[in-house]
């Protein structure tokens, strides 16, 4: 039997999910767990576009948001201030969104075959 991962650590559950989904105790039909994965994909391009913002902000010499474009300045303002409130927060995120995909890929199950031999 495979070991439990501690999942007190915060919010995220990717070990505990990757751990069902290779006990077989997490199993999703190929669409639904195709559907998810597709979802958290789009979803971790998102993360990963966020954090080249804050990256590009920090490397900025004077940073001034009155000097941007007015739409790339409100994606800045969003990202460095959910930043500032949650130090650290899209760093982890980008780090545990690939644990459920994983998970999703693992607990996939590919639909019954058909046919006149099934």
């Amino acid at each position: 039997m495979v070991a439990h991962p501690d999942t007190s650590t915060g919010p995220f559950a990717g070990e505990l999910f990757r751990t069902l989904a290779e006990e077989g105790r997490l199993v999703l039909d190929a669409s639904q767990a195709d559907d998810a994965i597709a979802g958290l994909e789009r979803l971790l391009a998102e993360v990963h576009a966020r954090l080249r913002v804050i990256q590009g902000w920090r490397q900025m010499p004077t940073s001034q948001v009155g000097q941007l474009p007015e739409e790339v300045a409100a994606e800045v303002v969003d990202a460095v201030f959910a930043d500032q409130l949650t130090p650290g927060w899209w760093e982890t995120v980008a780090e545990e969104i690939p644990k459920y995909i994983e998970a999703l890929r693992r607990a996939r199950r590919a639909p019954p075959p058909t046919g006149p031999l099934h």
